[in-house]
């Protein structure tokens, strides 16, 4: 499965900073919400080597990243030294101390399978102080590889051996965060060249709010 540990610390040892070092256009979005809504501290999921929580850190937030790769860890902690980055998976973030003001999770939710999507939100609540906002952004079913591959759940295909990829309608997305209170949900389009050719992914992003 593509959310592995092997499989990312490949990938960063070979590629590097594999989307460069321009922080993602969903970024400073949640970066003018997080302003607004008079957040401090951002906890920063598949925080990766820190493109994004560099975009938090140098805009005077206090900011936490985790991140399954060691050699993203290291990279991160070259990258953006002004934020604390812990090694471990996302399904398990009692080992990161506290809570905080906001999560801000890029293009990892949709890395999982169901039980552990709901693993995963469940989680972000335990970390979110009160009232504390969460961020997310995943594929759409806009997405163009959307439908590729074997069908292994509802809209979740296989388009290479061992890499289901679930992709999002807005009605998915809310019940993911149906223990939240939602505020906003749209589409992002996000330009990545990544790989030699440019293309566009077509997210959706949530914004949601923990309840009492």
């Amino acid at each position: 499965m593509n959310s592995g540990k092997e499989f990312w610390e490949k990938r960063f040892e070979e590629e590097g900073k594999v989307w460069g070092e321009m922080p993602s256009k969903s970024a400073y979005q949640a970066l003018e919400l997080f302003r607004r809504h008079g957040v401090n501290s951002v906890l920063v999921l598949g925080s990766g080597y820190g493109r994004n929580t560099r975009l938090f850190s140098s805009s005077g937030f206090d900011v936490t990243g985790i991140e399954i790769s060691a050699t993203a860890c290291e990279l991160a902690r070259q990258f953006d030294p002004a934020s604390k980055v812990y090694e471990g998976s996302v399904l398990e973030m009692s080992f990161v101390p506290g809570t905080f003001d906001a999560i801000y999770c890029f293009n990892t939710l949709h890395l999982f399978c169901k039980d552990d999507r709901e693993l995963f939100v469940k989680g972000c609540l335990e970390k979110l102080g009160e009232p504390g906002l969460a961020y997310f952004t995943v594929f759409s079913e806009e997405e163009p590889s959307f439908g590729q591959g074997k069908e292994v759940e509802n809209n979740t295909y296989e388009s290479r051996p061992g890499r289901p990829t679930p992709y999002f309608t807005e009605d998915d997305l809310r019940e993911h965060f149906r223990d939240f209170e939602i505020i906003e949900t749209g589409i992002i389009k996000e330009l990545e060249d990544h790989g030699g050719q440019a293309h566009t992914h077509i997210l959706r992003y949530i914004l949601a709010k923990k309840t009492k």
